[in-house]
Protein backbone atom coordinates (compact mmCIF):
# COMPACT_ATOMS: atom_id res chain seq x y z
CA UNK A 1 0.00 0.00 0.00
CA UNK A 2 2.68 1.98 1.22
CA UNK A 3 4.67 1.46 -2.66
CA UNK A 4 1.20 2.69 -4.21
CA UNK A 5 1.04 6.14 -2.32
CA UNK A 6 4.79 6.93 -3.35
CA UNK A 7 4.39 5.86 -6.77
CA UNK A 8 0.63 7.73 -7.22
CA UNK A 9 2.41 11.30 -5.26
CA UNK A 10 4.94 11.14 -7.85
CA UNK A 11 3.14 10.57 -10.83
CA UNK A 12 1.21 13.64 -9.67
CA UNK A 13 3.91 15.95 -8.94
CA UNK A 14 5.55 14.64 -11.95
CA UNK A 15 2.84 15.76 -14.15
CA UNK A 16 2.58 19.30 -12.49
CA UNK A 17 6.11 19.90 -12.13
CA UNK A 18 8.05 18.46 -15.09
CA UNK A 19 7.59 20.82 -18.34
CA UNK A 20 9.55 20.73 -21.88
CA UNK A 21 9.11 23.76 -23.73
CA UNK A 22 8.20 23.40 -27.58
CA UNK A 23 10.97 24.30 -29.40
CA UNK A 24 10.49 25.35 -33.23
CA UNK A 25 13.61 23.43 -33.92
CA UNK A 26 12.11 20.55 -33.66
CA UNK A 27 9.07 19.18 -36.23
CA UNK A 28 7.66 15.89 -36.99
CA UNK A 29 7.64 16.90 -41.18
CA UNK A 30 11.57 16.80 -41.62
CA UNK A 31 14.01 16.52 -38.66
CA UNK A 32 17.43 17.12 -40.12
CA UNK A 33 16.39 19.42 -42.45
CA UNK A 34 14.49 21.81 -40.65
CA UNK A 35 17.24 22.34 -37.65
CA UNK A 36 19.34 23.42 -40.00
CA UNK A 37 17.57 25.47 -41.61
CA UNK A 38 16.00 27.13 -38.42
CA UNK A 39 19.57 27.49 -36.66
CA UNK A 40 20.47 29.12 -40.29
CA UNK A 41 17.86 31.49 -39.60
CA UNK A 42 18.46 32.11 -36.18
CA UNK A 43 21.67 32.97 -37.14
CA UNK A 44 21.06 35.13 -39.55
CA UNK A 45 18.48 37.17 -37.44
CA UNK A 46 20.87 37.52 -34.47
CA UNK A 47 23.16 38.91 -36.80
CA UNK A 48 20.90 41.83 -37.71
CA UNK A 49 20.14 42.43 -34.56
CA UNK A 50 23.81 42.95 -33.97
CA UNK A 51 24.13 45.35 -36.75
CA UNK A 52 20.88 47.17 -35.78
CA UNK A 53 22.33 47.41 -32.29
CA UNK A 54 25.96 48.88 -33.19
CA UNK A 55 23.89 51.36 -35.68
CA UNK A 56 22.22 53.05 -32.80
CA UNK A 57 25.31 53.06 -30.75
CA UNK A 58 27.04 55.05 -33.35
CA UNK A 59 23.70 57.46 -33.50
CA UNK A 60 24.34 60.72 -32.41
CA UNK A 61 21.42 61.01 -29.53
CA UNK A 62 22.11 64.35 -28.27
CA UNK A 63 20.22 65.81 -31.54
CA UNK A 64 16.72 63.27 -30.49
CA UNK A 65 13.58 64.44 -29.22
CA UNK A 66 12.82 62.77 -26.11
CA UNK A 67 9.98 60.36 -27.94
CA UNK A 68 12.76 59.38 -30.19
CA UNK A 69 15.06 58.13 -27.70
CA UNK A 70 12.14 56.35 -25.86
CA UNK A 71 11.55 54.40 -29.14
CA UNK A 72 15.45 53.96 -29.59
CA UNK A 73 15.34 51.96 -26.06
CA UNK A 74 11.58 50.21 -26.13
CA UNK A 75 13.17 49.01 -30.01
CA UNK A 76 16.77 47.89 -28.16
CA UNK A 77 14.84 46.30 -25.28
CA UNK A 78 12.33 44.56 -27.71
CA UNK A 79 15.59 43.20 -29.67
CA UNK A 80 17.22 42.00 -26.23
CA UNK A 81 14.02 39.99 -25.45
CA UNK A 82 14.08 38.21 -28.97
CA UNK A 83 17.71 37.63 -29.04
CA UNK A 84 17.07 35.54 -25.90
CA UNK A 85 14.26 33.50 -26.99
CA UNK A 86 16.04 33.11 -30.13
CA UNK A 87 18.87 31.77 -28.51
CA UNK A 88 17.59 29.99 -25.61
CA UNK A 89 16.46 27.20 -26.63
CA UNK A 90 16.41 23.53 -23.81
CA UNK A 91 14.46 21.56 -21.59
CA UNK A 92 13.73 23.38 -18.19
CA UNK A 93 13.04 21.51 -14.56
CA UNK A 94 10.85 23.11 -11.99
CA UNK A 95 11.98 23.34 -8.59
CA UNK A 96 9.93 20.61 -7.50
CA UNK A 97 10.65 18.48 -10.45
CA UNK A 98 14.77 18.33 -9.26
CA UNK A 99 13.09 18.02 -5.45
CA UNK A 100 11.98 14.86 -7.14
CA UNK A 101 14.75 13.81 -8.76
CA UNK A 102 17.24 13.76 -5.68
CA UNK A 103 14.79 12.20 -3.59
CA UNK A 104 14.13 8.99 -5.89
CA UNK A 105 18.60 9.38 -6.25
CA UNK A 106 18.51 9.20 -2.78
CA UNK A 107 15.87 6.25 -2.47
CA UNK A 108 17.72 3.93 -5.10
CA UNK A 109 21.32 4.82 -3.65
Amino acid sequence: MKAKTYALLAMVMLSFTFGVPVSAKMTDEHPGKTMDKTEAATATKLAEMRARVAEIKAMDKTNLSKEERKALKKELRDMNKKARALGSGGVYLSVGAIILIILALILIL
